[in-house]
């Protein structure tokens, strides 16, 4: 156990770091904002703005009223959390983006999944929008595992090229 943690010291730095980032900001916002006040950032473009997310990451589901639904969403959560875990702890160290990408996904879904815990919603805040066209409210910790997902496609993508044979080697 003692060399599990030696060999991903810095990466449970960097889970905690983004975690209490995004404890911070939420709790920053809680005191701060009162549930859908506005605060205008970039005026046309950002606000922050606090809402209350019963779903899912960019409140996915937010708006139903099924215990039923929302009870699988959380179980489907949490079992999506230990799966990705598991991944991060067989990850080879020399594997270094990959095992970024998974802390950056760990701390985001320990994030929302403290929030649900001790809240019964999740906090978001971050308001990005053109004219009426507004993205979904989201918090740090979506941002988190959205990055951490991209940075997972991207690896995948870029591994696939290096054991793609070449065209001249397929020839021959």
């Amino acid at each position: 156990m003692k060399k599990i943690f030696k060999k991903n010291y810095f990466y449970y730095l960097f889970i905690v770091f983004w975690l209490a980032l995004d404890q911070l900001t939420k709790f920053l916002v809680a005191k701060s904002l009162n549930l859908y006040q506005i605060v205008s950032v970039i005026p046309g473009f950002f606000n922050l703005t606090r809402v209350h997310n019963r779903g899912a990451i960019f409140g996915f589901l937010g708006q139903t009223s099924n215990s039923l639904a929302l009870i699988f969403l959380n179980a489907g959560a949490l079992l999506a959390f230990v799966v990705v875990c598991y991944y991060f702890l067989k990850t080879p160290p020399e594997m270094f983006l990959t095992r970024i990408a998974f802390a950056l996904v760990i701390s985001g879904a320990m994030g929302n999944i403290i929030d649900r815990i001790f809240r019964g919603f999740v906090i978001d805040f971050l308001d990005f929008y053109i004219g009426r066209l507004h993205w979904p409210f989201f918090n740090l910790a979506d941002s988190c595992i959205t990055i951490g997902a991209i940075l997972l496609i991207y690896n995948l993508f870029r591994s696939q090229k290096k054991c793609t044979p070449s065209s001249s080697e397929s020839a021959s």
